[in-house]
Protein backbone atom coordinates (compact mmCIF):
# COMPACT_ATOMS: atom_id res chain seq x y z
CA UNK A 1 0.00 0.00 0.00
CA UNK A 2 1.28 3.44 -1.00
CA UNK A 3 1.07 6.09 1.88
CA UNK A 4 -0.52 9.31 2.00
CA UNK A 5 -0.07 10.35 5.61
CA UNK A 6 1.50 8.62 8.38
CA UNK A 7 1.20 9.25 12.31
CA UNK A 8 3.63 6.87 14.27
CA UNK A 9 3.94 7.01 18.66
CA UNK A 10 2.76 10.57 18.85
CA UNK A 11 1.16 12.11 21.43
CA UNK A 12 -1.14 15.00 20.77
CA UNK A 13 -1.89 18.14 22.93
CA UNK A 14 -4.57 21.01 22.68
CA UNK A 15 -4.23 23.85 25.04
CA UNK A 16 -1.85 21.84 28.15
CA UNK A 17 -4.25 19.11 27.77
CA UNK A 18 -3.62 15.32 26.07
CA UNK A 19 -5.59 14.50 23.72
CA UNK A 20 -3.87 11.50 22.34
CA UNK A 21 -1.15 9.06 23.71
CA UNK A 22 0.79 6.60 21.41
CA UNK A 23 -1.20 7.61 18.28
CA UNK A 24 -0.99 5.47 15.64
CA UNK A 25 -2.86 5.84 12.15
CA UNK A 26 -1.89 5.37 7.95
CA UNK A 27 -3.87 6.77 4.83
CA UNK A 28 -3.02 4.97 2.20
CA UNK A 29 -3.91 5.28 -1.88
CA UNK A 30 -6.97 4.76 -2.63
CA UNK A 31 -8.46 4.30 0.54
CA UNK A 32 -11.20 6.79 1.73
CA UNK A 33 -12.14 6.98 5.94
CA UNK A 34 -14.62 7.29 8.21
CA UNK A 35 -13.59 8.08 12.05
CA UNK A 36 -16.45 7.10 14.12
CA UNK A 37 -17.39 7.51 18.03
CA UNK A 38 -18.96 8.29 21.12
CA UNK A 39 -18.74 12.16 21.55
CA UNK A 40 -15.99 13.71 23.24
CA UNK A 41 -13.59 10.47 21.87
CA UNK A 42 -11.72 12.77 19.86
CA UNK A 43 -12.88 12.36 16.16
CA UNK A 44 -12.36 16.43 15.44
CA UNK A 45 -9.00 16.35 17.23
CA UNK A 46 -7.88 13.81 14.81
CA UNK A 47 -8.75 15.36 11.90
CA UNK A 48 -7.22 18.82 13.50
CA UNK A 49 -4.20 16.16 13.92
CA UNK A 50 -3.96 15.18 10.23
CA UNK A 51 -4.37 19.10 9.17
CA UNK A 52 -1.43 20.13 10.93
CA UNK A 53 -3.45 22.49 13.37
CA UNK A 54 -2.51 20.29 16.73
CA UNK A 55 0.81 19.97 18.09
CA UNK A 56 2.43 16.34 18.12
CA UNK A 57 5.07 15.20 19.78
CA UNK A 58 7.16 12.16 20.79
CA UNK A 59 6.49 10.72 17.37
CA UNK A 60 6.80 11.02 13.52
CA UNK A 61 4.14 12.55 11.05
CA UNK A 62 5.18 12.14 7.62
CA UNK A 63 2.94 13.29 4.43
CA UNK A 64 4.35 10.64 1.38
CA UNK A 65 1.84 12.47 -0.74
CA UNK A 66 3.42 15.75 -0.14
CA UNK A 67 6.65 14.39 -2.13
CA UNK A 68 5.17 12.79 -4.67
CA UNK A 69 3.57 16.14 -5.54
CA UNK A 70 7.02 18.18 -5.46
CA UNK A 71 8.34 15.64 -8.22
CA UNK A 72 5.56 16.18 -10.16
CA UNK A 73 5.51 19.90 -9.66
CA UNK A 74 9.30 20.76 -8.83
CA UNK A 75 8.69 24.32 -9.65
CA UNK A 76 6.94 24.99 -6.08
CA UNK A 77 9.77 23.41 -4.12
CA UNK A 78 10.43 25.98 -1.22
CA UNK A 79 7.20 27.56 -1.74
CA UNK A 80 4.86 25.55 -0.49
CA UNK A 81 4.36 23.17 2.41
CA UNK A 82 1.83 20.47 2.86
CA UNK A 83 -0.49 21.87 4.38
CA UNK A 84 -1.48 23.94 1.23
CA UNK A 85 -2.65 20.26 -0.20
CA UNK A 86 -4.98 19.68 2.68
CA UNK A 87 -8.33 21.13 3.14
CA UNK A 88 -10.12 20.84 6.44
CA UNK A 89 -14.48 21.63 6.56
CA UNK A 90 -15.30 22.29 10.31
CA UNK A 91 -19.16 22.72 11.76
CA UNK A 92 -18.38 26.25 12.44
CA UNK A 93 -17.69 28.42 9.75
CA UNK A 94 -15.30 31.65 9.62
CA UNK A 95 -16.51 34.11 7.98
CA UNK A 96 -15.54 37.47 8.61
CA UNK A 97 -16.80 40.84 7.53
CA UNK A 98 -15.89 43.16 4.99
CA UNK A 99 -13.55 45.23 7.42
CA UNK A 100 -11.96 42.03 8.08
CA UNK A 101 -11.13 43.39 11.72
CA UNK A 102 -14.52 42.09 13.51
CA UNK A 103 -16.74 39.09 13.78
CA UNK A 104 -20.36 39.07 12.54
CA UNK A 105 -22.76 38.89 15.35
CA UNK A 106 -25.97 36.83 15.51
CA UNK A 107 -29.01 39.08 14.94
CA UNK A 108 -26.58 40.43 12.01
CA UNK A 109 -28.50 38.16 9.13
CA UNK A 110 -32.05 39.87 9.90
CA UNK A 111 -31.17 43.52 9.51
CA UNK A 112 -30.58 44.37 6.46
CA UNK A 113 -28.59 47.41 6.93
CA UNK A 114 -26.09 45.99 8.98
CA UNK A 115 -25.75 42.47 6.73
CA UNK A 116 -24.45 44.68 4.00
CA UNK A 117 -21.34 44.50 5.88
CA UNK A 118 -21.24 40.87 4.45
CA UNK A 119 -19.73 39.15 1.51
CA UNK A 120 -21.57 37.83 -0.84
CA UNK A 121 -21.46 34.20 -1.81
CA UNK A 122 -19.80 35.64 -5.21
CA UNK A 123 -17.27 37.41 -3.48
CA UNK A 124 -16.23 35.07 -1.26
CA UNK A 125 -15.20 32.37 -4.34
CA UNK A 126 -13.79 35.43 -5.59
CA UNK A 127 -10.93 35.32 -2.17
CA UNK A 128 -9.96 31.60 -2.95
CA UNK A 129 -6.97 31.26 -5.02
CA UNK A 130 -6.48 27.81 -6.25
CA UNK A 131 -3.15 26.21 -5.79
CA UNK A 132 -1.36 26.82 -9.20
CA UNK A 133 -0.09 23.76 -11.21
CA UNK A 134 -2.63 21.34 -8.64
CA UNK A 135 -5.15 19.48 -10.16
CA UNK A 136 -7.40 21.66 -11.31
CA UNK A 137 -10.58 19.12 -11.79
CA UNK A 138 -12.79 20.99 -9.34
CA UNK A 139 -13.09 24.88 -11.23
CA UNK A 140 -15.07 26.91 -10.19
CA UNK A 141 -17.74 26.83 -12.40
CA UNK A 142 -17.90 22.77 -11.60
CA UNK A 143 -18.11 23.57 -7.89
CA UNK A 144 -21.10 25.66 -8.40
CA UNK A 145 -23.03 23.24 -10.73
CA UNK A 146 -22.45 20.58 -8.39
CA UNK A 147 -23.06 22.05 -5.01
CA UNK A 148 -26.38 23.95 -6.49
CA UNK A 149 -24.28 27.42 -5.57
CA UNK A 150 -26.56 29.42 -8.63
CA UNK A 151 -28.79 30.61 -6.63
CA UNK A 152 -26.81 31.85 -4.03
CA UNK A 153 -23.99 33.78 -5.54
CA UNK A 154 -25.72 37.24 -4.62
CA UNK A 155 -26.56 36.38 -1.13
CA UNK A 156 -24.77 37.56 2.22
CA UNK A 157 -22.99 35.59 3.89
CA UNK A 158 -24.47 36.32 6.97
CA UNK A 159 -27.95 35.38 5.48
CA UNK A 160 -27.14 31.81 4.19
CA UNK A 161 -28.96 28.86 6.01
CA UNK A 162 -27.09 26.42 8.25
CA UNK A 163 -27.12 23.68 4.94
CA UNK A 164 -26.83 26.20 2.51
CA UNK A 165 -23.07 27.54 4.65
CA UNK A 166 -22.43 23.81 4.84
CA UNK A 167 -22.28 23.45 1.03
CA UNK A 168 -20.07 26.81 0.76
CA UNK A 169 -17.38 25.90 2.96
CA UNK A 170 -17.51 22.54 0.65
CA UNK A 171 -17.36 25.00 -2.30
CA UNK A 172 -14.07 26.97 -0.80
CA UNK A 173 -12.47 23.28 0.20
CA UNK A 174 -12.48 21.88 -3.43
CA UNK A 175 -11.54 24.71 -5.23
CA UNK A 176 -8.22 24.74 -3.94
CA UNK A 177 -8.17 21.17 -5.13
CA UNK A 178 -6.27 19.29 -2.06
CA UNK A 179 -4.77 15.79 -1.87
CA UNK A 180 -6.24 15.21 1.65
CA UNK A 181 -10.27 16.51 1.99
CA UNK A 182 -10.99 16.65 5.78
CA UNK A 183 -14.47 16.98 6.62
CA UNK A 184 -15.75 16.98 10.28
CA UNK A 185 -19.67 16.16 10.36
CA UNK A 186 -20.57 17.14 6.91
CA UNK A 187 -24.16 15.76 7.15
CA UNK A 188 -24.86 17.75 10.44
CA UNK A 189 -28.00 19.94 9.33
CA UNK A 190 -28.54 18.49 6.02
CA UNK A 191 -32.21 18.37 4.89
CA UNK A 192 -32.92 14.53 3.61
CA UNK A 193 -32.49 15.43 -0.24
CA UNK A 194 -29.29 17.43 0.32
CA UNK A 195 -27.65 14.42 2.24
CA UNK A 196 -28.84 12.09 -0.78
CA UNK A 197 -26.93 14.42 -2.83
CA UNK A 198 -23.94 14.85 -0.47
CA UNK A 199 -23.33 10.54 -1.51
CA UNK A 200 -23.07 11.57 -5.50
CA UNK A 201 -20.87 14.57 -4.39
CA UNK A 202 -18.51 12.58 -2.09
CA UNK A 203 -18.27 9.86 -4.99
CA UNK A 204 -17.69 12.34 -7.19
CA UNK A 205 -14.78 14.11 -5.00
CA UNK A 206 -12.82 10.35 -4.56
CA UNK A 207 -12.89 9.93 -8.82
CA UNK A 208 -10.59 12.65 -9.30
CA UNK A 209 -8.34 11.53 -7.27
CA UNK A 210 -9.14 13.05 -3.65
CA UNK A 211 -8.56 10.94 -0.63
CA UNK A 212 -11.34 12.00 2.15
CA UNK A 213 -11.56 10.98 5.56
CA UNK A 214 -14.49 12.14 7.57
CA UNK A 215 -15.75 11.90 10.87
CA UNK A 216 -19.34 11.05 10.96
CA UNK A 217 -22.09 9.07 12.73
CA UNK A 218 -21.37 5.41 12.50
CA UNK A 219 -25.00 5.17 10.39
CA UNK A 220 -24.39 7.69 7.59
CA UNK A 221 -21.43 6.85 5.71
CA UNK A 222 -21.41 7.51 2.24
CA UNK A 223 -21.06 4.50 -0.40
CA UNK A 224 -17.37 5.34 -1.43
CA UNK A 225 -16.07 5.05 2.20
CA UNK A 226 -13.40 2.44 2.12
CA UNK A 227 -12.00 1.81 5.84
CA UNK A 228 -13.28 2.72 9.46
CA UNK A 229 -11.48 4.04 12.83
CA UNK A 230 -13.42 3.64 15.75
CA UNK A 231 -12.62 6.04 18.32
CA UNK A 232 -12.89 5.12 22.27
CA UNK A 233 -11.53 7.62 24.75
CA UNK A 234 -9.48 9.47 23.31
CA UNK A 235 -7.31 6.41 20.98
CA UNK A 236 -7.95 4.39 17.96
CA UNK A 237 -9.36 1.46 19.66
CA UNK A 238 -10.14 -0.11 16.34
CA UNK A 239 -9.69 -0.29 12.50
CA UNK A 240 -11.59 -1.95 10.15
CA UNK A 241 -12.60 -2.30 6.06
CA UNK A 242 -15.84 -0.94 5.78
CA UNK A 243 -17.58 -4.22 5.10
CA UNK A 244 -16.48 -5.35 7.91
CA UNK A 245 -18.34 -2.64 9.94
CA UNK A 246 -21.48 -2.85 11.61
CA UNK A 247 -22.90 0.36 13.25
CA UNK A 248 -25.06 -1.19 15.83
CA UNK A 249 -22.38 -3.52 17.17
CA UNK A 250 -20.00 -0.54 17.27
CA UNK A 251 -23.14 1.51 19.35
CA UNK A 252 -22.49 2.76 22.94
CA UNK A 253 -25.08 1.36 24.79
CA UNK A 254 -26.14 3.14 28.08
CA UNK A 255 -29.00 3.34 30.09
CA UNK A 256 -31.12 6.48 29.98
CA UNK A 257 -32.65 7.10 33.21
CA UNK A 258 -34.57 10.87 33.72
CA UNK A 259 -34.44 11.57 37.30
CA UNK A 260 -38.35 13.18 37.27
CA UNK A 261 -38.48 14.25 41.04
CA UNK A 262 -36.02 16.32 40.40
CA UNK A 263 -36.77 17.72 36.66
CA UNK A 264 -40.11 18.24 38.71
CA UNK A 265 -38.21 20.30 41.46
CA UNK A 266 -36.56 22.31 38.97
CA UNK A 267 -39.45 23.66 37.01
CA UNK A 268 -41.34 24.40 40.09
CA UNK A 269 -38.87 26.44 40.45
CA UNK A 270 -40.53 29.53 38.22
CA UNK A 271 -44.24 28.69 37.10
CA UNK A 272 -45.16 29.16 33.45
CA UNK A 273 -47.71 31.93 33.16
CA UNK A 274 -50.97 31.06 31.28
CA UNK A 275 -51.59 32.82 27.76
CA UNK A 276 -53.94 32.38 25.17
CA UNK A 277 -51.93 32.19 22.02
CA UNK A 278 -48.35 31.58 22.43
CA UNK A 279 -47.99 32.44 18.53
CA UNK A 280 -50.52 33.83 16.25
CA UNK A 281 -49.48 35.21 12.23
CA UNK A 282 -51.68 36.15 9.75
CA UNK A 283 -50.85 36.34 6.14
CA UNK A 284 -46.92 36.92 7.02
CA UNK A 285 -44.45 38.31 4.25
CA UNK A 286 -40.66 38.52 4.62
CA UNK A 287 -38.68 40.29 1.62
CA UNK A 288 -35.30 41.27 1.35
CA UNK A 289 -34.80 43.24 -1.58
CA UNK A 290 -36.79 40.99 -4.24
CA UNK A 291 -35.78 37.78 -2.32
CA UNK A 292 -39.06 36.39 -0.87
CA UNK A 293 -38.34 34.54 1.87
CA UNK A 294 -41.58 33.85 3.67
CA UNK A 295 -44.69 34.14 1.48
CA UNK A 296 -48.40 34.42 3.10
CA UNK A 297 -47.36 32.44 6.21
CA UNK A 298 -50.65 31.67 8.77
CA UNK A 299 -49.80 30.03 11.84
CA UNK A 300 -51.44 29.80 15.38
CA UNK A 301 -49.99 28.34 18.38
CA UNK A 302 -51.64 27.54 21.43
CA UNK A 303 -50.15 27.04 25.13
CA UNK A 304 -49.16 23.60 25.97
CA UNK A 305 -48.42 22.55 22.06
CA UNK A 306 -45.90 20.54 20.70
CA UNK A 307 -45.03 21.46 17.21
CA UNK A 308 -42.44 20.43 14.90
CA UNK A 309 -41.50 22.73 11.98
CA UNK A 310 -40.01 20.94 9.08
CA UNK A 311 -39.05 21.94 5.38
CA UNK A 312 -35.56 21.79 3.34
CA UNK A 313 -32.68 23.61 3.87
CA UNK A 314 -33.57 27.44 3.00
CA UNK A 315 -37.08 26.50 3.25
CA UNK A 316 -37.32 29.68 5.99
CA UNK A 317 -37.36 28.23 8.88
CA UNK A 318 -34.73 30.07 10.80
CA UNK A 319 -36.61 33.46 9.43
CA UNK A 320 -39.90 32.13 10.83
CA UNK A 321 -38.29 31.52 14.34
CA UNK A 322 -36.48 35.02 13.84
CA UNK A 323 -39.91 36.33 14.23
CA UNK A 324 -41.19 34.72 17.32
CA UNK A 325 -37.70 34.89 19.26
CA UNK A 326 -37.76 38.82 18.45
CA UNK A 327 -34.80 38.84 16.43
CA UNK A 328 -36.47 39.70 12.80
CA UNK A 329 -37.30 43.81 12.93
CA UNK A 330 -39.43 42.68 9.85
CA UNK A 331 -42.15 41.08 11.94
CA UNK A 332 -42.82 44.89 13.13
CA UNK A 333 -44.45 44.98 9.22
CA UNK A 334 -47.03 42.22 9.80
CA UNK A 335 -50.10 40.60 11.70
CA UNK A 336 -47.97 38.82 14.57
CA UNK A 337 -48.98 38.28 18.04
CA UNK A 338 -47.30 36.82 20.78
CA UNK A 339 -47.94 35.67 24.01
CA UNK A 340 -51.21 37.69 23.58
CA UNK A 341 -49.33 40.68 22.66
CA UNK A 342 -49.61 42.15 19.00
CA UNK A 343 -45.77 42.98 17.93
CA UNK A 344 -45.34 46.61 17.91
CA UNK A 345 -47.71 47.10 20.68
CA UNK A 346 -45.01 48.72 22.77
CA UNK A 347 -42.92 45.34 23.87
CA UNK A 348 -39.61 45.31 23.91
CA UNK A 349 -36.73 42.51 22.48
CA UNK A 350 -36.51 41.71 26.37
CA UNK A 351 -39.78 40.79 26.97
CA UNK A 352 -40.31 38.23 24.29
CA UNK A 353 -37.12 36.55 25.31
CA UNK A 354 -37.62 36.52 28.96
CA UNK A 355 -40.60 34.44 27.46
CA UNK A 356 -38.59 32.07 25.29
CA UNK A 357 -35.84 29.41 25.78
CA UNK A 358 -34.05 29.24 22.21
CA UNK A 359 -30.94 27.14 20.92
CA UNK A 360 -30.02 27.08 17.10
CA UNK A 361 -27.34 25.97 15.39
CA UNK A 362 -26.62 30.23 14.29
CA UNK A 363 -26.99 30.98 18.09
CA UNK A 364 -23.96 28.43 18.80
CA UNK A 365 -22.08 29.74 15.68
CA UNK A 366 -22.02 32.98 17.39
CA UNK A 367 -22.03 32.04 21.27
CA UNK A 368 -19.13 33.68 22.80
CA UNK A 369 -16.86 30.54 24.23
CA UNK A 370 -14.77 32.40 26.68
CA UNK A 371 -17.63 31.59 29.94
CA UNK A 372 -17.48 29.00 31.92
CA UNK A 373 -20.28 26.19 31.07
CA UNK A 374 -22.14 27.36 34.46
CA UNK A 375 -21.49 30.91 33.22
CA UNK A 376 -23.58 30.28 29.89
CA UNK A 377 -25.72 28.30 31.37
CA UNK A 378 -26.70 30.92 33.98
CA UNK A 379 -26.92 33.90 31.68
CA UNK A 380 -29.94 31.75 30.09
CA UNK A 381 -31.94 33.95 33.38
CA UNK A 382 -30.71 37.22 31.77
CA UNK A 383 -30.69 36.24 27.91
CA UNK A 384 -27.15 37.66 27.53
CA UNK A 385 -24.83 35.75 25.12
CA UNK A 386 -22.60 34.89 28.14
CA UNK A 387 -23.04 36.34 31.29
CA UNK A 388 -22.06 39.75 32.05
CA UNK A 389 -22.27 40.37 36.27
CA UNK A 390 -21.20 38.43 39.18
CA UNK A 391 -22.44 35.07 39.56
CA UNK A 392 -25.75 34.33 41.74
CA UNK A 393 -24.62 31.40 44.13
CA UNK A 394 -28.38 30.25 44.00
CA UNK A 395 -29.20 30.34 40.11
CA UNK A 396 -25.06 29.11 39.32
CA UNK A 397 -26.57 26.09 41.81
CA UNK A 398 -29.90 25.27 39.81
CA UNK A 399 -27.32 26.03 36.61
CA UNK A 400 -25.47 22.75 37.83
CA UNK A 401 -28.66 21.15 38.60
CA UNK A 402 -29.55 21.47 34.59
CA UNK A 403 -26.04 20.32 33.94
CA UNK A 404 -26.16 16.60 35.87
CA UNK A 405 -29.67 16.19 34.13
CA UNK A 406 -28.41 16.87 30.83
CA UNK A 407 -25.16 14.64 31.96
CA UNK A 408 -22.63 17.29 31.16
CA UNK A 409 -21.65 18.29 34.99
CA UNK A 410 -18.09 17.14 34.40
CA UNK A 411 -17.62 20.27 32.49
CA UNK A 412 -19.20 22.71 35.03
CA UNK A 413 -15.86 25.16 35.64
CA UNK A 414 -14.35 24.39 32.47
CA UNK A 415 -14.32 26.95 29.39
CA UNK A 416 -16.96 26.45 26.77
CA UNK A 417 -14.62 26.28 24.30
CA UNK A 418 -12.24 23.63 25.65
CA UNK A 419 -15.48 21.11 25.90
CA UNK A 420 -16.84 19.46 22.74
CA UNK A 421 -18.98 20.29 20.19
CA UNK A 422 -21.94 17.96 20.97
CA UNK A 423 -21.21 19.38 24.56
CA UNK A 424 -21.62 23.03 24.16
CA UNK A 425 -24.62 22.01 22.75
CA UNK A 426 -26.09 20.82 25.50
CA UNK A 427 -24.92 23.82 27.60
CA UNK A 428 -27.16 25.95 25.31
CA UNK A 429 -29.79 23.45 25.44
CA UNK A 430 -29.83 24.01 29.98
CA UNK A 431 -29.23 28.05 28.95
CA UNK A 432 -32.19 27.85 27.42
CA UNK A 433 -33.70 25.54 29.70
CA UNK A 434 -33.09 27.44 33.22
CA UNK A 435 -35.71 29.89 33.75
CA UNK A 436 -38.70 27.11 32.46
CA UNK A 437 -40.15 29.48 29.91
CA UNK A 438 -43.61 29.53 28.54
CA UNK A 439 -42.25 28.61 24.77
CA UNK A 440 -39.02 26.31 24.20
CA UNK A 441 -37.73 26.89 20.43
CA UNK A 442 -35.18 24.40 19.58
CA UNK A 443 -33.54 24.67 16.21
CA UNK A 444 -32.27 21.39 15.04
CA UNK A 445 -30.95 20.54 19.03
CA UNK A 446 -29.20 17.29 18.65
CA UNK A 447 -26.72 18.59 15.84
CA UNK A 448 -23.02 16.47 16.49
CA UNK A 449 -24.32 14.19 19.60
CA UNK A 450 -24.05 10.98 19.74
CA UNK A 451 -26.98 8.28 20.17
CA UNK A 452 -26.89 8.03 23.87
CA UNK A 453 -27.07 12.32 24.14
CA UNK A 454 -30.03 12.17 21.73
CA UNK A 455 -32.23 9.25 23.60
CA UNK A 456 -31.13 10.91 26.98
CA UNK A 457 -31.85 14.60 25.33
CA UNK A 458 -35.56 13.35 23.85
CA UNK A 459 -36.54 11.57 26.91
CA UNK A 460 -35.97 14.63 28.96
CA UNK A 461 -37.82 16.88 26.19
CA UNK A 462 -40.35 14.53 26.66
CA UNK A 463 -40.53 14.24 30.32
CA UNK A 464 -40.02 18.27 30.61
CA UNK A 465 -43.59 18.12 28.55
CA UNK A 466 -45.21 15.78 30.62
CA UNK A 467 -44.64 17.77 33.98
CA UNK A 468 -45.22 20.84 32.65
CA UNK A 469 -47.59 23.20 30.36
CA UNK A 470 -44.58 23.93 27.96
CA UNK A 471 -44.83 25.02 24.61
CA UNK A 472 -42.23 23.52 22.12
CA UNK A 473 -40.98 24.19 18.44
CA UNK A 474 -38.81 21.57 17.32
CA UNK A 475 -36.84 22.09 14.27
CA UNK A 476 -35.13 18.71 12.38
CA UNK A 477 -34.37 16.92 9.54
CA UNK A 478 -34.33 13.66 10.99
CA UNK A 479 -37.31 12.05 12.02
CA UNK A 480 -36.16 9.91 14.65
CA UNK A 481 -35.02 12.87 16.63
CA UNK A 482 -38.29 14.10 17.30
CA UNK A 483 -39.07 13.64 20.59
CA UNK A 484 -42.59 11.32 21.16
CA UNK A 485 -44.72 14.62 22.71
CA UNK A 486 -44.78 16.36 19.54
CA UNK A 487 -47.97 16.10 17.73
CA UNK A 488 -48.41 19.07 15.28
CA UNK A 489 -46.11 19.71 12.41
CA UNK A 490 -45.97 22.81 10.00
CA UNK A 491 -44.05 22.16 7.02
CA UNK A 492 -42.84 24.99 5.15
CA UNK A 493 -41.63 24.52 0.86
CA UNK A 494 -39.76 27.97 -0.64
CA UNK A 495 -41.30 30.16 2.43
CA UNK A 496 -44.71 29.17 1.92
CA UNK A 497 -46.83 27.10 4.09
CA UNK A 498 -47.48 23.57 2.19
CA UNK A 499 -48.77 21.45 5.25
CA UNK A 500 -50.02 21.53 8.89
Amino acid sequence: MQLLFSIKNATVKMLGNTIFTDLNFNIGKGQHWAIVGESGSGKSALLQTIAGNLNATGGIISYPFFDEYLIEHPEQRGYITHHKLIALVEPRHHFRNLSNTTEFYYQQRYNSSDSEDALTVEQYLDTIKPLTGSNSYWTREKIISVLKLENLMHKQLIKLSNGEGKRLRMAAALMKNPVLLLLDSPLTGLDVDTRNHFNEIISEIAASGITIIMATSPYEMPDVITNVAVLKNGSISSQMKKSEFNAERSAIVKNTTIANNEIQALLNLRSIEPYQQIVSMKQVAIKYGENVVLNNVNWEVKQGERWALLGHNGAGKSTLLSLINGDNPQAYANHIILFDRKRGSGESIWDIKKKTGFVSPELHQYFPTDNSCLQVIESGYYDTLGLFRPSNPKQADNALRWMKALEIDQYARVLLKNIPASAQRLCLLARALIKNPPLLIFDEPCQGMDEHQISHFKKLVDTICSLSNVTLIYVTHYQHEIPDSVTKVLKLEKGEVVGY
